[in-house]
């Protein structure tokens, strides 16, 4: 597994991640009422079901892989698909703003355990994430290299990427939120991140 593979990987998962969703509201949503610390409760619940969701996916691929190579190309190639026409979804998708909660005072202190509770909550209320890493592990897991060394760097790199982004959106916090909020920035970016999936489905499709 190449440097420069794990950089398209590190690059694909990240992309996804930091678009504004259910789990990046909450994070800054979280990061403008209890602060950046106390958020780390926050995005540990977001990664621990993050990893629950990747694990099951990269398991199931490990299936298809024992079982058959042909069907493993055959999911890897449904994959480099779904990549395209998520991509093609990003532009076309219409304009929305997204809408917060906000408190001019400091509440009491929410217990720790909520946050982390509300942070796996959020997360696994969105069962798409699961779709998508089926779709993007098969596009980076060589049949000819051991599958378990694979999976693990691949599920470390997931968890770091779910934690950076989650505190990413916990430290903006207003800042965040006023530049995600206007329409034409919003817009373009869609269409940027549209663009880097239509891209990267291609471009692995075709590697």
């Amino acid at each position: 597994m190449s440097a420069s593979f794990l950089l398209v990987f590190v690059s694909t998962v990240f992309i996804a991640s930091i678009i504004p969703g259910p789990s990046m509201l909450l994070a800054l949503n979280h990061g403008m009422q209890y602060g950046f610390r106390r958020t780390v409760a926050s995005a540990i619940g977001n990664v621990t079901v993050t990893l629950i969701q990747a694990s099951v996916s990269i398991v199931g691929l490990g299936t298809i892989l024992l079982a058959s190579k042909g069907l493993f190309t055959a999911v890897k190639w449904a994959g480099a698909l779904y990549l395209i026409i998520l991509g093609v979804s990003f532009l076309l998708r219409k304009p929305s703003s997204p809408e917060l909660e906000r408190t001019d005072e400091q509440k009491d202190p929410e217990p720790t355990g909520k946050l982390f509770l509300q942070g796996a909550l959020v997360t696994a209320s969105n069962p798409k994430a699961i779709v998508f890493f089926t779709a993007v592990f098969p596009q980076f897991i060589s049949p000819e290299s051991r599958f378990l060394h694979q999976s693990v760097i691949l599920l470390s790199l997931v968890c770091i990427i779910a934690f950076s982004c989650f505190m990413i959106y916990a430290m903006g916090g207003e800042r965040v939120y006023a530049f995600f909020s206007k329409t034409k920035t919003a817009k373009t970016i869609r269409r940027l991140m549209g663009i880097t999936f239509i891209g990267s489905g291609i471009g692995l499709a075709s590697s």
